[in-house]
C-alpha cells in the first residue's frame, strides 16, 4: 500500500451508511453488488462503522472484501460505539438494521472492544483508519464536551498509542459538524493526522468549514475525507437534507442549482464531487450508495469536465463562497 495520504489523494471512496439500511430495508444481495461493483469499478477506499445498521454495513463490507488481497485497499470504521448481544427496538434512520443494542462509550476499554468487534464483522486483521463517531452537538446536545473529554482521556489516546505502534496508520474525528474537529486539531497532548467531516464541506453547505476547520487542517498537514456530498441527497432532488426532511429553504437553493446546472449543461453530481475535492485540505470524497448504477454514476461524475462559466455564475448569484478553491 502506498503511503496512506497518497493513496487517498483527492479520490472517490465508497461511503457505507445507506448499506446499514439507512432509511429503508436493503436487499442483501443489492448490499453485495453495490461493493462489489465499487471494487471491480476501481474504488480502494472503503468506510463503513459499527452505528450503520448495528454493525450491517460492517458485515456486508466484510463478506465482499475478504476475498481480496488486503494490501489492495484502505479501511477505516468507527468507534465510540459497540454492540451487544441483547436486542433493542429500532427507530430513526436504522430503524431496518440489525437489533442489537448500541452501547455508546468513548473511553480505551470501549475503543478497543469496538475494534475487537469491528475486525471480526469485517473479517481482517486490521484496520487501516479509525474515526472517534458523532463525537458532536448533534448527537449529544451540550453533553458533547463532556463526551468529548471522555474521548480525549480515553479513545484519541489509545489511538494515538496504536498509530505510534504501527497497529493503524491514522485516527481522527468523524463527524457531521465543524466544531469537534477544530478543538482536536488544536490539543496538544494528542493529535488527529486525518478527518471525516460529512455534510460540511459541500456546494449547499461550506461557509463554515471554510471559516476554521479547513484552513486549521490544512496549516496542520491534518487530511479531511469529505462525507455526504451530496447532503443526504438534496442537492440531487432527494426528500433529505443532512439525514432529515428537507426545509423549503434549501429545496429553493436547490432549484437554483438546478436552473443553473441545465443552462451550462452540467451534472449537479458531477459538480458537487468536483467542488468538494477542490479543496487542499481535502484527501477524499466518499458518497455512498445502496444501488451499483450509482458507482458509475459517481466515477463517471469525477471525469466530467466542467466548464467556468458554470462556476462564475454560482459565485455571481452568491450560491457559492468566493473563498472556496475552485475545480480547474
Amino acid at each position: 500500500m502506498k503511503d496512506l495520504k497518497q493513496a487517498l489523494n483527492h479520490q472517490i471512496g465508497l461511503g457505507t451508511a445507506p448499506l446499514g439500511n439507512m432509511f429503508r430495508n436493503v436487499p442483501e444481495a443489492e448490499a453485495i453488488e453495490t461493493i462489489q461493483t465499487a471494487w471491480d469499478q476501481g474504488i480502494r477506499y472503503f468506510d463503513t462503522a459499527p452505528f450503520y445498521g448495528a454493525g450491517l454495513a460492517e458485515l456486508r463490507l466484510g463478506k465482499v472484501l475478504s476475498k481480496y488481497d488486503r494490501d489492495e485497499y484502505v479501511i477505516s470504521t468507527k468507534v465510540g460505539r459497540y454492540l451487544t448481544d441483547e436486542e433493542e427496538d429500532k427507530e430513526g434512520l436504522y430503524e431496518e438494521g440489525r437489533k442489537n443494542k448500541v452501547i455508546t462509550d468513548y473511553t480505551e476499554d470501549a475503543t478497543l472492544r469496538s475494534i475487537e468487534q469491528s475486525l471480526e464483522r469485517l473479517q481482517t486483521d486490521r484496520i487501516d483508519i479509525v474515526y472517534v463517531h458523532d463525537l458532536s452537538p448533534d448527537f449529544h446536545g451540550d453533553e458533547w464536551i463532556a463526551k468529548f473529554e471522555e474521548a480525549r482521556t480515553g479513545a484519541f489516546r489509545v489511538l494515538s498509542r496504536l498509530r505510534e505502534e504501527g497497529v493503524i496508520k491514522s485516527w481522527g474525528l468523524g463527524v457531521n459538524t465543524t466544531i469537534p474537529i477544530e478543538v482536536a486539531m488544536e490539543l496538544e497532548e494528542v493529535q488527529p493526522d486525518l478527518c471525516l467531516s460529512a455534510t460540511q464541506y459541500t456546494l449547499l453547505q461550506h461557509k463554515k468549514a471554510l471559516q476554521r476547520m479547513l484552513p486549521t487542517a490544512e496549516e496542520k498537514g491534518v487530511g479531511i475525507v469529505v462525507g455526504g456530498a451530496f447532503n443526504s441527497g438534496a442537492l440531487l432532488g432527494g426528500p433529505y437534507f443532512d439525514y432529515k426532511e428537507a426545509p423549503a429553504e434549501i429545496k429553493k437553493r436547490v432549484k437554483q442549482f438546478e436552473e443553473i446546472a441545465q443552462r451550462h449543461d452540467v451534472s449537479l453530481k458531477a459538480a458537487a464531487l468536483h467542488f468538494s475535492t477542490a479543496h487542499p485540505a481535502v484527501a477524499a470524497v466518499i458518497p455512498g450508495s445502496t444501488r451499483p448504477e450509482r458507482i458509475k454514476e459517481d466515477l463517471a461524475a469525477m471525469k466530467a469536465e466542467i466548464p467556468a462559466a458554470f462556476w462564475q455564475e454560482l459565485l455571481d448569484k452568491e450560491l457559492i463562497s468566493s473563498d472556496a478553491p475552485l475545480p480547474n
